[in-house]
């Protein structure tokens, strides 16, 4: 593993970990903007070819492109 690809890896789980605290305690700002930022780890990570299972759910979807 590549010190990129652990360092997208290191902060999909922060940005995970942020999301159910905003969830659990009903900040929907803040569950905005983790979603924003897990989506942007996503696309960054599909750019360069890693593959983040994690990260699926927030992945660009490929018809939208077409």
């Amino acid at each position: 593993m590549t010190e990129f690809h652990a360092e997208i890896r290191e902060r999909v789980q922060e940005a995970l970990e942020s999301l159910e605290a905003a969830r659990r305690s009903g900040d929907d700002y803040l569950v905005g903007v983790r979603i924003g930022e897990l989506e942007s780890l996503a696309h960054l990570a599909a750019e360069h070819g890693l593959h983040v299972p994690e990260l699926t759910e927030y992945a660009p979807d490929e018809r939208a492109a077409s």
